[in-house]
């Protein structure tokens, strides 16, 4: 009777002060609320208990319950409670060099607290680089259509998704949107072949039009996540570096979701050939979900230009938090438990299968595409294939609510595209089990036969 009590006394307390993110109220609602987890599973206050197919928000990599994790943060708080990055500490030095080590290139890097705030700190130094490398005219920034960079108005302004500005704007000057590569509803007419590479030669029309000397940076996802998974071909990128380097702008791969194995590399850009990004933001899978930390790994040569005299030639930029002792100690901890158990190599082995079983689902009349790269699944579900009509909300709420009741969660695309939340998502823990897996797969497909 106290444990009860105690629950409706949670939920009371849930109701009058705390504000859900990407909420939509209703005075009935009872949100699930969360108690234990282990591996890639959750127990709830009913002691149900959940796949968590989405992995919290993308993040949480490793899955829950690593002690090995929690005990590296514990050790730190102890040694080394809080210290600032004006000055230094040995957790960051390593971890930044262990970021170069894995980026295969000679970076250097800013901590912040988030994946949003990482690309704050992005469009500032590559509008500064600019400015000191004597183009101040270049500050512009080109992201694509169905893209999400963040929430902070700088990294809002750069997410081309309407729904999630509705009411924000007017947005931050200087920021241009593009056609996404997605062959399956091409922008640039259905019957046109090779969409992704005309996506990328838009970048370079934009650039033009604009002109190159007001450009200063391409920020991308090596594979658009929240905006429906979209995967375009190896070549993309590598068209895409090729266009920056050609006007002088600068390459800026967002690798919050696709970072640390999620997409089968370490990094998302590393599917493509000849790409070293000339800055690489990242966060989520840097501490597998365990403490917040971002980080913005900016290029040496980059660099250099923040290192000349001057009294305002320095990144005048800081972060209280950024770079937390002990979240640092547990981004190392992460990367070397994802190198002990080679989950990069683990992640491109299982993925293939997975997808192939999925794909299976594109014989139903609504399932329109199957897509997949690495631990990360899209499936566009539509009324009709030949008009490609996206399902209703209403539709797309009652298969992740059958999911659900089947001990499921998987997630859509929601709040992007107006008319357009029509992609189930799926990306479960990096860690999962075959039988986790296996899990997901029986699940996703038994809803889906059932309900299309």
């Amino acid at each position: 009777m106290k444990l009860e009590a105690e629950k409706k006394d949670l939920v009371q307390m849930d109701k009058e002060h705390l504000w859900h993110a990407m909420h939509r109220h209703k005075d009935s609602d009872t949100p699930m609320m969360a108690t234990e987890g282990t591996g890639s599973w959750f127990t709830d206050t009913k002691g149900n208990k959940y796949l968590d197919g989405v992995s919290g928000l993308w993040c949480l990599n490793l899955g829950h319950g690593r002690k090995e994790i929690a005990q590296a943060a514990y050790e730190q708080m102890l040694q080394l409670s809080y210290f600032p990055l004006t000055l230094s500490h040995k957790p960051a030095i390593e971890l930044s060099s262990k970021i170069s080590e894995h980026l295969k290139g000679s970076y250097t890097t800013f901590f912040s607290n988030s994946g949003s705030e990482a690309n704050e700190a992005a469009f500032k130094i590559a509008r500064q680089y600019h400015n000191q490398n004597g183009n101040p005219g270049k500050y512009k920034f080109i992201s694509r259509y169905r893209a999400y960079h963040g929430n902070t108005f700088g990294a809002l302004s750069a997410t081309a998704q309407a729904n999630r500005r509705v009411k924000y704007d007017p947005a931050v000057p200087g920021f241009l949107h593009v056609p996404p590569p997605y062959s399956y509803r091409s922008p640039f007419g259905e019957q046109v072949e090779n969409t992704d590479l005309l996506a990328a030669e838009y970048i370079d029309q934009v650039i033009n039009f604009e002109g190159a000397e007001t450009v200063a940076g391409v920020i991308l996802e090596p594979f658009i996540s929240g905006g429906g998974v979209l995967i375009p071909s190896k070549a993309y990128l590598t068209k895409v570096s090729e266009i920056c380097k050609k006007h002088d702008v600068l390459l800026i791969v967002d690798e919050v979701v696709s970072g640390f194995g999620r997409t089968g590399k370490m990094f998302g850009f590393m599917h493509s050939d000849g790409v070293q990004p000339d800055i690489v933001t990242m966060a989520k899978g840097l501490t597998s979900g365990y403490l917040p930390l971002g980080a913005t790994a900016v290029n040496s040569r980059i660099y250099e230009k923040f290192k000349e005299d001057g009294d305002l030639n320095h990144f005048r930029h800081v972060s209280t938090y950024g770079g937390h002792p002990a979240s640092c100690a547990v981004a190392l901890k992460n990367i070397e438990i994802i190198e002990k158990e080679q989950i990069v190599q683990r992640v491109a082995e299982l993925s293939e299968s997975t997808l192939s079983e999925l794909f299976e689902l594109t014989a139903l009349d609504k399932v329109g595409e199957v897509r997949g790269v690495g631990f990360l699944f899209g499936i566009e579900l539509v009324e009709d294939k030949k008009t490609k009509t996206p399902v209703s909300d209403v539709f797309m709420g009652k298969v992740i609510g059958v999911c659900k009741e089947k001990g499921l969660i998987i997630g859509r695309n929601g709040d992007t595209v107006p008319g357009y939340g029509n992609v189930l998502i799926i990306a479960p823990p990096l860690s999962s089990t075959v039988e986790d897996l296996q899990f997901v797969i029986e699940t996703v497909k038994s809803v889906l036969y059932e309900l299309c």
